[in-house]
Parts: C-alpha cells; structure tokens; sequence
C-alpha cells in the first residue's frame, strides 16, 4: 500500500510530512513505478493464491479427518470383484464395494442366503480366472462348453483302451514276459512317430485351407485307433499288428492337434493374447482330462467284483462315449470362426456380395461352411478352379485366345474348362483361374471375383450358353461373346473391388493374405516374345 500510495503521489506538490523520507530514496519515478508495481503485485497475488490452496488443502484434511470416511471417485474392478479407495482420515484404504472381498463365515451363518451368493459368485470368479482368458470373443464359451465334453469322454475312452492293451500284453500274470512287452511297446511307438512325421510333411498345406474338415476327420481317426486298442485282449497274437495301427492312428491326430492348435486360439484371441488363451486351453485340457480318469476309475470300482462284467465293460461304453466325443468336436468346431481366408471362404463371400450386396461377416461365413466334407459338399454349376491348364480338359480354341490376349500388365487370365467327355450342358463345365507368378493378394481376389461374375453372366444367359457348348470347341463368334463378357465382368470388377476390399477389412478378414492349397499355388510366367 505504501509503494501505491507511493506512486499516486510522486507528481503531487502537496504532500504530507510522513512521507517526506521516502523521497530521498532518489529514484526516477518512470522508472521506479513500474517494476516496482508489477514485481510485487504478481509476489502478492502469488503469495495470496498459494496461501489460499494451502488453506483450502488443510481445510479438506480437516474436513476429512473429521468425516467417518470419504469415498474417492476411483474404482477398480479385477477378477470379478469391484473395489473402491476410501479415505479414513489417516489412511487410504481400497475397499470392496461388490461384497466378495467381505465375505466371511459368520456372514454366512448370519444370512444362509446372502453367504451363499457371495460363495457363488467368489468360486464363479475365481473359475473363469482360472480357465477363461480376459479377452476373447464371445463364442470363446461355447467351444470350451463342448471341450468340455469331448476331453471327459476321450480321456475315458484312451484309459480303457490302455487297461485294455495290459490285458493282451499279459502284464499282472505269471506268463507275462518284461522284455517282449517292452520291445513291442517301443516298436508301436517308433513306427507311430515315422508315420507322424510322413503325414505332417504330405498335408502341411491342408492344415490351414481345410482347418475344421481335417481336425474333425483326424478325430474320427483317433476315435477308431481306441477301437482297435480294445481288440488286442481278442487277439493277444496279433498285438504287435494292432497296436502299431493304432498308434500310427493317434500320432496322425495328434500332429494335426496340434498343427491346427495355434491357428484355433487365434480366432478367439482379440487383444494380441495368444500365449494367454494357449496357456488356459493346457489347464482346460489337464483338468476336462483329470476328470475323464475319475470317470473311468469309478466305471471300474463299481464292476471291480466280477472280472468279466470289468473286462467287457470297454467294449459296451465305446460306442457311446466316442458318439459323444465326436458330437461334442464336431459342435465345439462351429464356434471356431476363422478369419484368415482361403479360396473357398473367398468366394463364399463374394458370392453373398454379387447376390446380396453385403459381405458376411467370419461368424455366418463358419455357419455356412461347417466341417465342409468332400461327400457332403453338393457339385456347384460351374465350379471356379485356382490352378494350371489342364490341355485334355480344356476348350482348346477357347483358351489359345485367351492366352494370346494376355499382355504384361496381366497378372491372372480366366478361361473355361470341361468336367466330363461328353461336355454338351453347362453343368459339364467350370471356370479356371490362372495366377501369375508376380500376382499378389489382390489380384487373386480380383481374379476370383471377375470369375464370380463370369459364372453369373453365363447362369442369367443359361440356355444360350449351353446352344454354344453343344459343338467339341467354341465358333469364332461364341469365342467373340466370350471376350465382351470378359470385358464387362473386368469393368465390374474396376468399379467395385475398392468397396468388397474395404468392407472386408472392416469386418475382420485378414485380407493381406490368401491361404491356398498345394494345387492352387501352381502358377504361369509371362514371356514376351
């Protein structure tokens, strides 16, 4: 107040006595005011601001050390429970606010009912933290459900089958011979394994674009491989016969178990998990299996007095538990929704955008296709084919024009091909899709849906297409009507592959690259004579 007072009155004339000593502080007005002023008002608001937060922090410390307890605007919720920090007055206390943390046997003999919710609801969290990833997709329950199911029976099952192979060996009888046994037991295991290897490295392809079918196919195998386990009793004499069979048998599913393992947990993972979602597949598998052989030790206690009921018992549980077995792999398959794509899922989708104008998304995609069995999958009309020409099954005119139209800015050429001798209906034919060595993804889609409209161009015109194939080879002017169509489906494939692309993408399908089997990964090369 002083320096303002100060200020005020450098340029008055009339100033009192008091403040005749200031005076002689010999400083310029102009440049005494201001410094002085700004530096000091800013120290004094400061000082007043920082006064007044400490103030304001000591009066909420007051306040809430005066309070019971003060609940903070955080909370955090882990493992199933949800908690709360509250502050006591002295310390920072996190707080169940859901009831499981609080849980306690005097509550549970207090209120039978509210004790047992919270008891329910704690061994609920405590499970699916145990067996369930954090974040999966929501079929993720439904594959385990049956797994569940499949595992408990299987395990059964492969615990009889071994009882089983002890009977015929003759292991706890006095005939019995350690060494025979032992000899015969690595010769079935060395050849399981030799067979093993052969099989993963002729199919490694067919793991990928064929996923379900070969899983489920490889089950039926082990299914049966426990069936002819349970014949070596019948016929000790041929033990070394079966068991090899039957181990050949189990060490082919077991390769194409686990080939198949990573690329199941992976459509389930959505937060880059992968490890996670393997790691609890193990403990499902340890514990469904644990409880598979507490069922089969219960089956044998209670016919543990009468040795023949025991030793027939195998042979009347197997066909109903591998029923359930496979019932339960081959449900437990349909929540697998694979988003890689392969040919078959490519133009499955593309098909559903020519017709219906939308693009399925992976869910309804494995609704359609299923196990996709070879005798269970119907003969499309005109089948479109990824591979190589094929001279005895080609229109030989047809696809010489084709082949002397490409350029090099062509990376795949589309042409007809025969199915049968006597190729005179458009149902004996098929379209073939030619990729060049140089084509990438996006070529294979655009060649497979350029084929797509070629197939429903020459559906719409049926009946005149099927007048042009009566004759062995095309006319001059069937081969013209051939090329405008090509064009057309070429113009079509221009204007909407942007769309199909982006919309795909966006649906989850790994569009950056196509799984294609061994035959389909055939190609050509370009010359330019």
């Amino acid at each position: 107040m002083q320096l303002k007072v100060y200020a005020h009155s450098s340029s008055a004339s009339h100033l009192h006595t008091p403040w005749t000593p200031i005076r002689k502080l010999n400083i310029r007005p102009k440049t005494s005011i201001k410094p002085l002023t700004l530096s000091n008002s800013l120290k004094t608001s400061s000082f007043n601001n920082e006064f007044q937060e400490e103030e304001k922090l000591k009066l909420n410390i007051k306040n809430s050390s005066n309070q019971e307890k003060v609940s903070l605007p955080v909370v955090i919720r882990h493992s199933g429970t949800v908690s709360r920090y509250f502050w006591d007055g002295n310390d920072l206390k996190l707080v169940s606010v859901d009831g499981i943390n609080a849980f306690s046997l005097s509550d549970f003999s207090l209120d039978f009912g509210d004790g047992v919710k919270k008891l329910s609801r704690l061994c609920g969290s405590a499970v699916r933290d145990l067996f369930l990833p954090r974040k999966v997709t929501e079929n993720y329950l439904g594959f385990v459900k049956w797994k569940f199911l499949h595992r408990v029976f299987s395990s059964a099952l492969q615990v009889l089958a071994t009882q089983a192979m002890f009977r015929a060996i003759g292991i706890g009888e006095s005939r019995s011979l350690a060494s025979a046994a032992a000899l015969n037991w690595v010769l079935k295991d060395g050849l399981g394994r030799l067979s093993r290897c052969i099989y993963t490295a002729t199919l490694a392809s067919a793991f990928d674009t064929n996923l379900k079918r070969v899983r489920f196919s490889t089950s039926v195998i082990f299914s049966l491989s426990i069936g002819v386990e349970l014949l070596t009793p019948v016929f000790p004499e041929y033990f070394l016969l079966l068991a090899t069979i039957a181990n050949i048998a189990k060490q082919i599913s077991l390769a194409c178990y686990l080939a198949t393992g990573t690329a199941v947990h992976r459509s389930f993972a959505i937060a880059d998990n992968l490890g996670e979602v393997s790691a609890k597949a193990q403990i499902q598998t340890v514990c469904f299996d644990n409880l598979g052989l507490m069922l089969a030790a219960v089956l044998n206690i209670l016919f543990k007095n009468n040795q023949r009921l025991q030793a027939g018992l195998p042979y009347v549980v197997y066909p109903i538990f591998s029923a359930i077995d496979l019932f339960g792999i081959y449900q437990g398959l349909k929540y697998v929704h694979l988003q890689t794509l392969t040919k078959d899922r490519l133009e499955m989708i593309i098909n559903t955008w020519i017709n219906l104008g939308y693009v399925p998304s992976p869910a309804e995609v494995s609704k359609r296709e299923g196990i996709d069995f070879f005798w269970s999958k119907g003969r499309e009309i005109l089948p479109i084919r990824i591979g190589c020409l094929n001279p005895k099954s080609q229109i030989q005119k047809l696809s010489m024009m084709t082949m002397r139209s490409l350029n090099d800015e062509d990376f795949y050429f589309i042409c007809m091909e025969s199915l049968t001798k006597g190729f005179k209906k458009i149902g004996d034919h098929g379209i073939l899709l030619c990729l060049r060595e140089e084509a990438g993804t996006s070529d294979v889609i655009m060649g497979l849906l350029q084929a797509c409209y070629i197939r429903k161009g020459l559906l719409l015109n049926r009946i005149g297409w099927e007048n042009n194939f009566e004759g062995c080879d095309f006319s001059d002017s069937n081969i013209r009507q051939w090329l405008n169509l090509k064009e057309e489906s070429q113009q079509s494939v221009r204007v909407n592959f942007d769309l199909l692309n982006e919309q795909m993408s966006s649906l989850g399908w790994a569009c950056k690259n196509i799984l294609l089997s061994t035959k389909e990964q055939a190609r050509y090369s370009f010359v330019a004579d």
